[in-house]
């Protein structure tokens, strides 16, 4: 699992069809200092997160499972949203 920003959501009208129903959102990967890191994604939102809101999603077969449709096209799903997080300095490696 990884933390990133919801920044934006996506409107496809034409879609795989076991994509239907499925609230589509833009996420931008972020570090432990909330930086963003990476290129933004698209992620299935399976938790009602928002636009501005720091969520957990999952990437590739978990996420498939964590919005219950095995057999979709999905890469990444969003599976939580952060209320705190604590990162203690001295144990991460530099």
């Amino acid at each position: 699992m990884q933390i990133g920003r919801v920044i934006g959501t996506v409107v496809a009208t034409r879609k795989d069809e076991r994509l239907t129903g499925c609230k589509l959102m833009v996420t931008q990967p972020l570090n432990l200092d909330f930086k963003p890191s990476g290129n933004p994604l698209i992620t299935v939102d399976t938790v009602g997160a928002g636009i501005g809101e720091i969520v957990i999603y999952s990437r590739g077969a978990a996420a498939r499972l964590a919005a219950d449709r095995l057999q979709a096209p999905i890469d990444a799903a969003i599976v939580g949203i952060v209320d705190n997080v604590d990162v203690y300095r001295e144990y991460m490696n530099d």
